[in-house]
């Protein structure tokens, strides 16, 4: 709601085309920060998507191998990306790294438990992983690269997302 003192009559040009009031220029800036931060996201995604793809985790005949024992590939990468993630926390941890906003980064503890949920969802987790021979992590890289096939994956996954949104609050967490 807009108090009718802060209305200014301005210039057209000055005019925020969303809602027709005056954007002052905090409001602008903001806007401008948001623009750069989303911009900085997409050219790291696309960067990183090509990483996927160069180094073939994207790739239907490297996960098969993978699920078949046949080939180190695809377990060099996720070792070293369990590696490089284990060493991210304990730096954030060791020296209260904190976020871009200059807020704290706060890990929280997990209860351990006999993790038969973990089991169960990592079955089906996998078990899709293995049939589609995609990893939903990189099913836009795949789909920029040309299999456009995976939009189905991708399509299903939204689905998926969308039946356990609906039916989290019944399940037992």
């Amino acid at each position: 709601m807009h108090n009718i003192a802060e209305q200014t009559i301005t210039a057209p040009e000055s005019r925020d085309a969303s809602d027709g009031h005056a954007s002052s220029p905090a409001q602008e800036s903001n806007r401008d920060a948001q623009v750069k931060s989303l911009l900085t996201y997409v050219l790291l995604g696309i960067f990183f998507g090509i990483v996927l793809v160069k180094s073939e985790v994207v790739s239907w005949f490297r996960i098969q191998e993978m699920f078949r024992f046949q080939s180190f590939h695809m377990y060099g990468i996720l070792g070293s990306a369990i590696a490089v993630a284990a060493g991210s926390v304990l730096l954030i941890k060791r020296f209260n790294v904190k976020t871009v906003y200059g807020e704290p980064i706060t890990i929280k503890q997990k209860a351990w438990s006999r993790g038969y949920s973990q089991i169960i969802g990592g079955t089906i987790f996998g078990l899709g992983w293995a049939l589609l021979g995609a990893c939903p992590g990189p099913l836009y890289a795949l789909i920029g690269s040309g299999a456009t096939v995976i939009a189905v994956a991708l399509l299903s996954a939204v689905a998926g997302a969308w039946v356990y949104g609906t039916l989290r609050p019944r399940l037992p967490h």
